[in-house]
């Protein structure tokens, strides 16, 4: 087994075919199917479906750890590249919408006047999507919300902010300046689908007030929600980092009484020591939001650590 097949292998599942896997990888077709074959023999099972181009279940079992094997062959080049001279190579980071938009600008500007030589890939995302590509090793670090029930992720709090409640004029609720949860519950909302962080605090707040909340639309995507709310498509509940200052329009934001706010963190998978680019930008990453997060509405930084 070497490299070589791993990285046909990761390239099949990202590309869907064998064709665009050697496009990728610069090669010819005949060198990935080589590679694979190889690699199917070592191992004594078949990878990849070829009528369907897509993994077996025994391939994404294999490619899940091809990822990690490629995420610190990275961290070891990056490391001694370190070593050599100053913090270079590349990290990945995830972040959810919402905070990317504030966060991302003055983020990468520190990094590039900090650390030129560390190139940043961001992948937006939501928790629900971006912590398995963390934990597959896709991604060195993620900007994502707690609470997150995984032992093999490491958090760290990065501040706190208030859910609240975006409707448009002419909505029951617009002209009220708090509501209760029992008030929401009488009104169809634009809602993020079941299991998503901030759709799994809505409902724990809403059972413990005995109400059912009910969606006229579920949307995955906190900004798609807010951009909808913003047009008057509906009301909804957003983290209030979603609605920038300067955004105008015909709607008014709402307090919610009742609701726990929204905690956001930075988190790594706890196998393996990050490399040298990843232990700058998480660096980077916290400086920024201490510096940056009390000009946002409603953010508190008085957050307890997570590990």
């Amino acid at each position: 087994m070497d490299l070589r097949q791993l990285a046909a292998l990761v390239a099949i599942d990202e590309e869907g075919s064998f064709s665009a896997a050697a496009g990728r990888l610069h090669t010819v077709q005949s060198n990935v199917s080589t590679h694979i074959a190889r690699l199917e023999r070592e191992l004594g099972t078949p990878l990849v479906d070829r009528s369907m181009g897509k993994l077996t279940q025994e391939g994404q079992a294999v490619v899940a750890r091809a990822r990690r094997v490629q995420s610190e062959l990275d961290a070891l080049v990056a490391d001694v590249a370190s070593m050599r001279d100053e913090v270079a190579g590349q990290v990945r980071l995830g972040v959810i919408g919402t905070t990317g938009r504030w966060l991302l600008p003055p983020l990468l500007a520190a990094m590039a006047e900090r650390h030129p030589k560390v190139r940043v890939a961001v992948l937006e995302g939501n928790t629900t999507s971006l912590l398995p590509q963390l934990l597959a090793g896709a991604l060195d670090l993620a900007v994502v919300n707690l609470p997150i029930d995984d032992h093999d992720v490491v958090m760290e709090a990065l501040f706190e902010e208030d859910l609240v409640l975006v409707a448009p004029h002419g909505h029951p609720l617009a002209e009220r300046d708090r509501v209760g949860l029992d008030e929401l519950a009488h009104h169809e909302l634009l809602l993020p689908p079941p299991g998503t962080s901030i759709r799994v605090e809505l409902d724990r707040a809403a059972e413990a007030a005995g109400v059912v909340l009910q969606a006229k639309a579920e949307l995955d995507g906190l900004r798609l929600i807010a951009s909808l709310a913003f047009e008057g498509f509906g009301a909804a509940v957003l983290p209030a980092t979603a609605v920038p200052r300067w955004l105008d329009g015909a709607w008014r934001l709402v307090r919610i009484h009742g609701l726990g706010r929204r905690r956001v963190s930075i988190a790594r998978r706890r196998a393996g020591l990050p490399s040298a680019p990843a232990r700058a930008l998480h660096q980077v990453v916290v400086d920024v939001v201490a510096e940056r997060a009390s000009s946002q509405p409603s953010v508190d930084l008085d957050v307890a650590s997570c590990r």
